[in-house]
C-alpha cells in the first residue's frame, strides 16, 4: 500500500481545492466542486471564491444567490454553508441525522409531540419570510413546555430552511430571514445519498480517512459504507499509517510542485475539512488559528501551509506570521495582500502591516 507523505498530500489537496492556481471556472462550478462553501460570515464565501478563481467578481455570487442557483442554509456540522440548489436537495437530507443529533443535544421539546411540533412549524413558516427568533417565539406560544431559549437553535437544525438574499450577500449584517427549502426551490427534497456525499468529498478533499469525512460532515458510522465502496476506491496510507481512500482516477500531485501564496477567509473548509489537518496546518500552529470560542481565523498559505493569520479593516490588512518569513515569502504575501485590497476595495491604497 503506497504511503503518501504530508507534502504530497498538501500539494494534492491544493489542487483538489483549486488553490494550486486560480482557475477561470464560473463561481457556480467552484461551489459545486467544493460540495459546500463555508458561509458562517457573509463575506467569507466571496473571499474563498476569489482565492480560487481568476475571474470572480462580487456580483457573480450575489447573482447566483438571487437567481436561486446557489442557496444558504445550515449544513455541514450545523453551520451556515452555501451550496448549489441542485446539491441542496440531496445534501440536506443526507446530513439531517447529524443535525437531528445536534438538535437533541441543544434541548428537548419539553415532552411535546415531535410530529405536532413539525406540523406547527410548517404552518407558521407558510406565512412568509421569518427570522429564526420569530419562528421560535411563535412555536413557544403553541408549545410553552419547550424552552424558548433553545427553540431558535432547534428550528435551525430540525427544519430544512434556506436564507434568501440579502442574507449571505457581501457586506450584509442585518436580518436573516428563513423560508422552507421546498418553497424556495419549487421542488421537493430528494432522498439522502451518503454514497454521493463520500465520493464528492473525496474529489475535493481526498485522499482522506473515514474519520476525516465524519469530522467534515458531522455524520458518524460511515465505516460500513467505506467497506462497501472499498473495491471501487484506491487506498493509501499516510505517514502515521492511517488508511486514506481516494477516487480511482483522481490525480496525486508531485511533492515539489510550487505553491502560490493564498489568503483564505475565516472558517474556510480548506482548513477545517479533515480530522487530521496536518496536510495544510502544522499541528503546533493549530491554536493560533483556532484559539477556541468557535473562532477560526482567516489564514495565509505560504508554500502550501498555513503560515500566518490576517485581518482587514477597509484597505488595511494586518498580517500575523507564526514565524519570521523569508524575504521572498514576505514580498509574495504583500503582493497578494495588495491584490486582495484591489478586489474588496478597488481604487484604495493598500496598507499592509506586519505584527
Amino acid at each position: 500500500m503506497t504511503v503518501l507523505s504530508t507534502r504530497v498530500l498538501n500539494r494534492t489537496y491544493l489542487r483538489r481545492q483549486l488553490l494550486a492556481e486560480r482557475t477561470p471556472r464560473p463561481a457556480a462550478d467552484i461551489v459545486e466542486r467544493l460540495v459546500a462553501v463555508q458561509g458562517q460570515e457573509s463575506d467569507s464565501p466571496y473571499l474563498g471564491l476569489w482565492a480560487r478563481s481568476s475571474e470572480f467578481r462580487l456580483e457573480d455570487l450575489t447573482g447566483l444567490l438571487h437567481d436561486r442557483t446557489v442557496v444558504r442554509s445550515a449544513l455541514l456540522r450545523g453551520t451556515q454553508h452555501l451550496c448549489s440548489a441542485a446539491d441542496y436537495r440531496w445534501l440536506r437530507p443526507t446530513l439531517q441525522p447529524a443535525l437531528e443529533r445536534m438538535a437533541g443535544r441543544a434541548g428537548r421539546l419539553g415532552g411535546c409531540d415531535p410530529a405536532e411540533f413539525e406540523k406547527a412549524g410548517r404552518e407558521i413558516m407558510a406565512g412568509g419570510v421569518l427570522t429564526r427568533p420569530e419562528i421560535a417565539r411563535r412555536l413557544a406560544a403553541r408549545f410553552p413546555e419547550a424552552g424558548l431559549g433553545e427553540l431558535a437553535l432547534v428550528v435551525h437544525l430540525r427544519f430544512a430552511l434556506l436564507h434568501p438574499p440579502p442574507a449571505g450577500t457581501w457586506g450584509h449584517r442585518g436580518r436573516i430571514g428563513c423560508v422552507p427549502a421546498e418553497d424556495w426551490l419549487g421542488r421537493p427534497l430528494a432522498p439522502a445519498d451518503a454514497e454521493a456525499l463520500v465520493l464528492r468529498y473525496l474529489a475535493a478533499f481526498g485522499p482522506a480517512s473515514v474519520k476525516d469525512v465524519q469530522v467534515w460532515s458531522g455524520l458518524t458510522r460511515l465505516a460500513a459504507l467505506f467497506k462497501d465502496l472499498r473495491p471501487r476506491l484506491r487506498v493509501f496510507r499516510d505517514e502515521a499509517g492511517i488508511e486514506l481512500y481516494d477516487l480511482p482516477d483522481a490525480p496525486i500531485e508531485d511533492a515539489d510542485r510550487p505553491a502560490p501564496v493564498v489568503f483564505l477567509p475565516e472558517f474556510d473548509n480548506a482548513v477545517l475539512g479533515h480530522a487530521d489537518r496536518s496536510r495544510i496546518l502544522h499541528p503546533g500552529d493549530r491554536p493560533l488559528v483556532m484559539p477556541g470560542w468557535s473562532i477560526v481565523r482567516p489564514t495565509v498559505l505560504v508554500d502550501g501551509f498555513v503560515a500566518a493569520t490576517w485581518e482587514r479593516k477597509g484597505s488595511r490588512i494586518v498580517i500575523t506570521p507564526f514565524r519570521p518569513p523569508a524575504r521572498a515569502d514576505r514580498s509574495a504575501v504583500e503582493s497578494e495582500a495588495a491584490r486582495l485590497i484591489g478586489f474588496v476595495a478597488p481604487g484604495s491604497e493598500p496598507e499592509i502591516v506586519w505584527t
